[in-house]
């Protein structure tokens, strides 16, 4: 038994007999199968391909192997009393140009994933876009295009055809703020676009993707939970100063509030960032109208605190992260600082937007360099931060706040995007040589937490 259970006094069953517990996953990140049963090319398929895009030019054609050890893991879940499982659909291996030809064998990968889950008493959640645009969309301009609108409905409505009998817990998009800045601002993500002319499209088109999805999916799916997940973070100034503390309302705008607020009927935050009236460009009458959606839930997914001071060298919003390392504190492997009420304060924040009905933490978790020791992982580090963070959501519970779900990221360790296979998420070890699974210390402890229901 891990020394830190014996200092852990929650149960499970403190958060509240409905309190949903579970695993999150994404497709790129965990099924490998990348080029077979008629599956079109994705564009974090192509971004891997060319060389620097990628730590150690890794890639995602293999990755977990999931599309072939689905049954495993499921019944490893199982047998690990997670009962509710997170997971993405592949874009282009439902519809392998975008729009156009359904593929039969992605429809069936799908399909036997699902049955599965539900024959071992698992719920499936669903996330409809985690990140892997089909790289024939992406070649007419992807989320900088609006006819992405089209493409994307025409997605949605076959995924709520196919699994909507079957799948009652959805989420539209996974944090839109981080595909859109990383792949079309920054150009460190998939598909590798940079500056203000591709980020604020994109940003404008995945809002009204968010919701467009959430109507669809309300048409056609009874009795469905729809939501959409965020990445949020606790905005700290680095010091006490007014130029720190604006710089920080700024990164915050940006962050934390540009994706749910229009989705609300708020508009977007141009009063404190005012480079973004430039999205008035790309703004249609009824747009405004558009962009909103009554999400049953939202989905908030924090994993550490920023610190950021004012820079003229950064443009737009003159906001400057200070990284973990600099600040000399305690951090992960992503050198994201290690701050547990972070999640209290976001829990706080997304429950004083009015018309958010419910919250769920639809990924919470941490990287370190875990390694095989006399035949096991004791990844004593994750475990504590689990325990921590959960400390914190139980405080937001005990203080009327509204939670209703926790999932940790991640079950398996798998292929963190651009960084590759390094930083290890999982509860579970891969040893990415064999596709062995070994439960590390946090995944035992989480079993047996989890077990005290």
């Amino acid at each position: 038994m891990s020394k830190n259970l014996d200092y852990f006094d929650l149960q499970a069953n403190d958060f509240g007999e409905d309190f949903i517990w579970g695993v999150s996953t994404a497709a790129y990140q965990i099924e490998g199968a990348h080029d077979i049963h008629d599956k079109g090319p994705s564009i974090w398929d192509h971004f891997t391909s060319k060389k620097g895009n990628t730590y150690q030019n890794q890639h995602g054609n293999d990755a977990c192997e999931f599309y072939h050890k689905f049954q495993e893991d499921i019944l490893l879940m199982r047998k690990m009393n997670i009962d509710h499982f997170r997971f993405s659909l592949s874009w282009s291996r439902i519809l392998p140009n975008g729009t156009g030809a359904i593929s039969s064998k992605g429809i069936q990968f799908y399909n036997d994933v699902i049955n599965f889950c539900l024959e071992c008493g698992i719920t499936p959640w669903v996330t409809l876009y985690h990140w892997d645009l089909p790289l024939a969309l992406e070649e007419k301009g992807g989320w900088t295009n609006r006819e992405i609108l089209g493409w994307f409905q025409e997605y949605v409505t076959v995924c709520a055809n196919s699994f909507g009998d079957r799948v009652k817990n959805w989420m539209v998009l996974n944090e839109p703020m981080v595909f859109t800045g990383a792949g079309y601002f920054l150009g460190v993500h998939a598909p590798g676009r940079k500056g203000l002319k591709n980020f604020l499209p994109s940003v404008h088109h995945a809002v009204l993707c968010q919701a467009a999805g959430g109507r669809i999916m309300r048409n056609l799916v009874a009795n469905a939970n729809i939501g959409t997940t965020f990445s949020c973070s606790q905005i700290s100034p680095y010091r006490n100063n007014s130029r720190d503390h604006k710089a920080a309302e700024r990164a915050d705008a940006m962050l934390n509030r540009l994706f749910i607020e229009p989705s609300l009927g708020m508009g977007y935050p141009w009063d404190t960032i005012p480079v973004l009236k430039r999205l008035q460009s790309y703004i249609m009458p009824g747009d405004a109208e558009n962009s909103v959606f009554d999400f049953d839930f939202v989905g908030i997914q924090n994993y550490t605190r920023e610190k950021v001071k004012h820079s003229y060298f950064v443009p737009y919003i003159r906001a400057k992260i200070v990284k973990a390392s600099k600040r000399k504190v305690r951090a992960t492997l992503m050198d994201w600082e290690v701050y547990p009420p972070s999640i209290f304060k976001m829990i706080k924040r997304f429950n004083s937007y009015e018309g958010v009905k419910k919250i769920m933490i639809t990924e919470n978790g941490a990287a370190f360099a875990d390694e095989i020791y006399q035949g096991g992982v004791h990844d004593e580090e994750r475990l504590s931060y689990l325990q921590a963070y959960l400390k914190q959501v139980h405080k937001a519970q005990r203080e009327g706040l509204k939670v209703d779900g926790y999932f940790v990221w991640t079950f398996t360790d798998n292929f963190e995007w651009a960084e590759g296979y390094y930083p290890r998420f999982g509860l579970v070890y891969i040893d990415f040589e064999n596709q062995q699974r070994i439960v590390k210390s946090s995944g035992q402890w989480f079993s047996r937490f989890l077990g005290t229901r």
